[in-house]
């Protein structure tokens, strides 16, 4: 049975990842684009609370919380970030593309939602291979939209395969409202047409998210894929340099209100549970994390050329 402290833990380990990661970027430290889940982790620690060392998942540009979530080391996630040595793929990938094949982490993804066609190939090579590995794709709502969804759904329904996808219902692709560009009855009804039942659960209920996600991998492990549409809010902007200006400041407030930290918090001290030192152990790890991470050396010059294909010259 899943704790729900363990599950508080886990988001405070990602809500202070991203206070790290922003704290760099404001620094200087950082190249490149960043995307944090502020306001969203109650669905990577949910859901990756099911999971087992050799289940794989795919994720999107957002990806830190999922990354965590799945077990990843939070140094080499953070030298990855700053294009350091040592960082979860040499410090080449940076913030969006972040991997670890050891964790079954095969790659967040800067291409929206093409996640989901890896994860759908994933798990057709768990088929052919054999197991029980399942895989799970997170990916967002501007992603429904877009022409790998319905290839990846129809792929996976059509084979039977074991992944489950998890829509991540920030309520914005980019900086549009998606249902201001998005037809229909919505996630679930889409995946449902192409043969992927699912459900619909509150994203910022800690609890509820890892209960659905939980029966929903129960029922993708006895085979064929499964649709899991958490709604949840993203209180930060798009990118670190977007302060957000398309939605109002009650919006925002009221929003922050539903934070699944404070959410959990409100639980767990109804049930007279010890959380206090938790959050604030956070804070201290991932301040931690930021400084070693900060003064890890630049890769190697030669290490550029490492990593790349060679196919040779083509044949005339």
């Amino acid at each position: 049975m899943i704790d729900l402290l363990d599950l508080y833990r886990a988001m405070c380990r990602i809500r202070a990842f991203e206070e790290a990661a922003e704290a760099a970027f404001a620094r200087g430290l950082m190249l490149g684009a960043l995307h944090v889940s502020i306001g969203q982790e109650a669905v990577a620690a949910g859901v990756c609370a099911n999971l087992a060392p050799e289940d794989l998942i795919t994720s999107t540009h957002r990806g830190h919380g999922h990354a965590l979530a799945k077990g990843l080391d939070a140094t080499a996630m953070m030298r990855e970030l700053l294009g350091r040595a040592g960082g979860t793929c040499g410090g080449k990938g940076g913030s969006m593309h972040l991997a670890d094949f050891d964790r079954g982490m095969l790659g967040a993804n800067g291409i929206v939602p093409d996640g989901l066609t890896i994860a759908a190939g994933a798990a057709h090579a768990l088929r052919l291979r054999g197991g029980d590995g399942v895989v799970v794709s997170f990916f967002g709502d501007g992603g429904v939209n877009r022409g790998p969804f319905l290839e990846a759904l129809n792929w996976a329904a059509t084979f039977g395969l074991r992944v489950l996808f998890v829509c991540e219902d920030n309520a914005f692709a980019s900086t549009t409202r998606t249902r201001t560009l998005t037809a229909g009855p919505g996630p679930v009804a889409r995946a449902a047409s192409l043969g992927v039942p699912g459900e619909d659960v509150d994203g910022n209920d800690v609890l509820a998210v890892a209960e659905a996600a939980g029966r929903l991998l129960g029922e993708v492990r006895g085979g064929g894929p499964r649709f899991l549409h958490a709604r949840t809010y993203r209180l930060k902007g798009h990118t670190a340099n977007d302060a957000g200006a398309y939605r109002s400041a009650e919006e925002v407030a009221e929003a922050e209100r539903d934070d699944p930290l404070r959410r959990a918090e409100a639980v767990l001290d109804a049930r007279g549970a010890d959380w206090r030192g938790l959050r604030h152990a956070a804070t201290v790890e991932m301040s931690a994390v930021l400084e070693l991470a900060a003064s890890t050396p630049f890769p190697a010059q030669d290490a550029a050329f490492a990593d790349v294909q060679d196919a040779g010259a083509p044949v005339a």
